[in-house]
């Protein structure tokens, strides 16, 4: 008698540490470089803007065209930011650290009041971007170190991951590939501490469409994926031979596919929730093909 208990009872995915570590690299994505509220009991409506920049903006158009400001004497602005550093016609130009009253501050390139070129900036929380600078925005090349766990180096556009970077968590997993908006999104590889790896595609910060995942136990899958699961036509495949080619849906077998043995054995049919269900084709190891039907994973009768 052919039974086929032995693919019923198998775990597909191995997802369970690979759904844990996309769970927290969800969580820790990197941050907009500038993304923390004003400070709180200042005044000045331009203070109250969400990027650091805008803080002082009224002021500065002040300075402009009244003045009071010298090259290399620090300057303190109402909102009680200072900056110290080059002045070119009554604006911040050259290079000059500014200091906000949180003690985030920024070192760097200015061109008539605007961070462009190469800075530094650090957050009052220990947070840092070094890298290059347009429009008081991080864009270009850079690097951030968040909160002593994780590092992003690569691209950056208007603030956010944007281009091809490289994470790197501090526990040793790594995620290098294409960022879009500050989200991981088109192709990256993912590489987890124990030696686990996807490589693929991705949407919205998750593994989404076609992509390959090995597992460090030597198990695969190559096919589609939704939201970090197994999700459409692929392949698994399992040390010592054994193999699945078909349909998943949420993790699970569903729909139609073909299971094999190293031995020789082969179920072709339907499978609902991992299991063969509804009418297949199986054969023994010796070679010997019948169709049979099959329920929640047991074969029922022949036909």
């Amino acid at each position: 008698m052919f039974a086929c208990k032995t693919c019923c009872g198998e775990k597909d995915t191995n997802l369970d540490l690979a759904k844990q570590g996309l769970s927290d690299l969800e969580k820790l994505g990197t941050p907009s470089v500038l993304d923390q509220a004003p400070d709180e009991g200042q005044d000045d409506a331009s203070s109250q803007a969400a990027s650091y920049f805008d803080r002082e903006n009224a002021e500065l158009t002040r300075l402009l065209s009244q003045g009071g400001v010298e090259n290399g004497k620090p300057y303190k602005f109402k909102s009680g930011a200072t900056y110290k550093g080059q002045w070119q016609a009554n604006q911040r130009h050259g290079f000059g650290v500014q200091t906000w009253v949180d003690g985030s501050t920024f070192a760097g390139q200015w061109k008539e009041n605007i961070a462009t070129g190469a800075g530094r900036f650090t957050h009052s929380d220990g947070d840092i971007y070094v890298g290059q600078w347009q429009k008081n925005m991080a864009s270009g090349l850079g690097a951030y170190f968040h909160n002593g766990s994780t590092t992003y180096r690569g691209e950056w556009y208007k603030d956010l991951q944007g281009g091809f970077g490289v994470e790197t968590w501090n526990e040793g997993a790594k995620y290098q590939g294409s960022f879009v908006g500050g989200q991981k999104d088109g192709p990256g590889v993912y590489l987890w501490v124990d030696g686990s790896e996807y490589s693929g595609q991705w949407s919205d910060n998750v593994i989404s469409g076609c992509g390959t995942y090995k597992a460090c136990d030597g198990r695969s899958f190559k096919g589609q994926w939704k939201e970090s699961v197994i999700h459409g036509i692929g392949m698994y495949t399992w040390p010592g031979g054994r193999e699945y080619s078909g349909n998943y849906r949420a993790d699970q077998k569903c729909g139609f596919g073909i299971f094999t043995w190293p031995d020789g054995r082969m179920y072709k049919g339907f499978w609902v929730n991992g299991k063969q269900h509804g009418q297949g084709r199986y054969t023994t190891k010796e070679g010997v093909t019948k169709t049979a039907a099959w329920e929640d994973g047991h074969r029922i009768k022949d036909i």
